[in-house]
């Protein structure tokens, strides 16, 4: 690395990762710490110790989003936000999003260790709910704050035992007294693990993301009717869960004709009623996604998924509606802010390659309000959402470091 530049404490951000990883332990190695649970709040509280230690002002808005600010000096300024998410997968790793949050804490301890005052503030922000494994849409909190969901609608949305939003905000004492949506970010830098394997493969530790995957969630509603399991013909038969089977064997039969050029497909989600033994099913729904880098093979990855739904509802004798739900990758990341990270790894003597988002994070988001960019840093072959899911400290820090340097030189513009 060039001399006389910023460097971040490793050991610090390595013993801040693993308090974290004692909340809402799962599996020994794993979290469990879905959004607005009991795991949550000790984990929120726990990072809003943090950030007021540093000397942070901390403010919560409506949804729960924490935002985290070390005042710069000339406060007439939007600051330079730096965020991600504390949440978890029901079978999720110890750094997904994690380490994009705590590495923006080590950037403001960094500067506290220095004594180092910035002319903009330095906003570092946990956002509520990006996971979507209790609450659908996964990136829920970004997304109300950008306006591209209603706050009144995710507030009404239900996890599975019924509990809304609001109820789980109340209940954990996250719901904040700030309005949604009125923060103002001179720029937006997310650090995140890679959840893929290229970087880890080829031994480089930095990605900076030029853009996403375009991606597709479609939620289904297959309809039949129920019936003995034994007495009703087979030909007598509207059975959606085999209208359901032949659409995910379908899916996953298009991410494979798709693959050689990063096409993927996904069953991520299946309901059935009355899902019981003796009979068969009345009703399923399914949540699918697809995705591809190229907006043409995308076009007709959907052409492909249309036609299969309309195949299998044939052939099970059943309906099939279908309506869109979550979609990203078509926002772009700002040319200013990538031109940023590509100038200080250079001038930091880090290798990095550019790189496309294949998963979904609150930076597609907050790019709709603010210029924003990304860092990639690497993990494991690629192993996320799974509790084995892993880095090495001395693979993160170069990104840590990479994201210190650039929020500091875009704070002083």
């Amino acid at each position: 690395m060039a001399t006389n530049v910023l460097e971040i404490d490793a050991q610090r951000l390595w013993q801040t990762l693993e308090r974290s990883a004692e909340i809402g332990r799962f599996r020994d190695v794993g979290l469990r710490r879905l959004a607005l649970s009991g795991e949550d709040r000790e984990m929120r509280d726990q990072f809003v110790a943090w950030a007021k230690d540093a000397g942070c002002t901390v403010e919560i808005d409506r949804l729960g989003n924490i935002f985290a600010r070390r005042a710069g000096s000339d406060p007439s300024l939007p600051p330079v936000a730096i965020g991600s998410h504390l949440d978890t997968q029901i079978c999720g790793g110890r750094y997904d999003g994690i380490l994009g949050v705590l590495c923006g804490l080590e950037v403001v301890r960094t500067l506290n260790d220095r004594g180092l005052a910035t002319k903009r503030g330095i906003e570092v922000i946990c956002w509520t709910n990006e996971e979507g494994a209790r609450f659908s849409p996964p990136m829920m909190g970004s997304m109300a704050f950008a306006g591209v969901l209603q706050e009144a609608d995710v507030l009404a949305t239900t996890d599975d035992a019924g509990v809304t939003v609001a109820e789980a905000l109340d209940a954990i004492g996250y719901a904040g007294p700030l309005p949604l949506g009125q923060r103002r970010f001179d720029s937006y830098l997310e650090l995140h693990i890679e959840q893929a394997p290229v970087l880890d493969r080829e031994g480089c530790d930095i990605g900076i993301v030029v853009g996403g995957y375009r991606t597709q969630a479609l939620k289904l509603t297959i309809r039949g009717d129920t019936g003995h399991a034994g007495g009703t013909p087979m030909a007598q038969r509207k059975n959606a869960l085999v209208g359901a089977g032949y659409v995910i064997a379908a899916v996953n039969d298009i991410g494979l004709a798709y693959a050689a050029d990063e096409g993927r497909t996904t069953t991520t989600r299946i309901e059935s009623f009355p899902n019981l033994p003796g009979t068969y099913a009345e009703e399923v729904r399914l949540t699918i996604d697809f995705r591809h880098i190229e907006l043409a093979r995308f076009e007709a990855m959907r052409r492909d998924v249309d036609a299969a739904i309309a195949a299998a509802a044939k052939k099970a004798n059943v309906e099939i509606d279908v309506a869109e739900g979550w979609s990203w990758g078509t926002e772009l990341f700002a040319p200013e802010c990538i031109d940023l990270l590509r100038t200080t790894a250079q001038e930091l003597g880090l290798p990095y390659r550019e790189m496309r988002s294949q998963a979904g994070h609150d930076a597609y988001a907050v790019a709709t309000m603010a210029p924003t960019a990304m860092i990639f840093t690497p993990c494991h072959e690629g192993i996320s959402h799974n509790v084995n899911e892993n880095i090495e400290l001395v693979r993160s820090v170069p990104g840590a470091n990479l994201l210190l340097n650039a929020a500091v030189a875009r704070a002083n513009r």
